[in-house]
């Protein structure tokens, strides 16, 4: 009995400490025909970029480690992620186009890569990015497995992204911006 519990909690604590990295067994392709599921795509610029840290899958694990003995291998181990699999980033799009859907001249928007993890930080630059409502049909999954956590703010658009795939966020400069306009014009190869 004493084992079972040792590998339920052994499991609940990987789970919920695992670094997102681990979220997909590997990285599907992205389907740029996904943009239909987009309710809004704007370029612009990135501000106000910050990680949301998830204060209660932080309190549980550390609830956990406590819970070790203070030399055991298993607690070393699991004392370092600096993230989660819950965190998400949000930000502020200062909007220089809308390309469809309607949107305001600044956006609040939330990222959930669960997936792959989020960046600490967005480089300056201008951002070809597809936004969907939270309550709309999301992508499909693409890869042979994933983790989809609940949208963290349900009332704020989210970025465009399948599950194991990219996110729809571009440098307006780059080809993938270039081709997902076309597909927007009705102009796709």
């Amino acid at each position: 009995m004493r084992v079972c519990w040792f590998a339920a909690a052994l499991t609940l604590a990987a789970i919920s400490a695992a670094p997102p990295a681990y979220a997909c067994a590997m990285l599907a392709q992205m389907d740029f025909r996904d943009i239909g599921y987009a309710d809004v795509v704007v370029v612009g610029q990135v501000v106000n970029y910050e990680i949301v840290r998830d204060p209660v899958v932080r309190k549980r694990h550390q609830r956990f480690l406590d819970s070790l003995p203070p030399s055991s291998k298993l607690r070393e181990t699991l004392a370092g992620p600096k993230s989660f699999i819950t965190d998400y980033a949000r930000f502020d799009i200062v909007v220089g186009e809308v390309l469809r859907g309607k949107a305001a001249d600044r956006v609040t928007v939330t990222w959930d890569n669960s997936t792959f993890g989020e960046p600490d930080e967005m480089g300056p630059g201008s951002f070809l990015i597809a936004l969907r409502d939270p309550n709309s049909p999301m992508p499909p999954l693409r890869g042979p497995s994933a983790t989809v956590m609940p949208n963290p703010a349900p009332a704020t658009l989210t970025v465009l992204q399948a599950p194991c795939a990219g996110p729809f966020m571009f440098e307006t400069s780059s080809k993938e911006a270039g081709l997902v306009r076309r597909m927007l014009d009705g102009r796709a190869e």
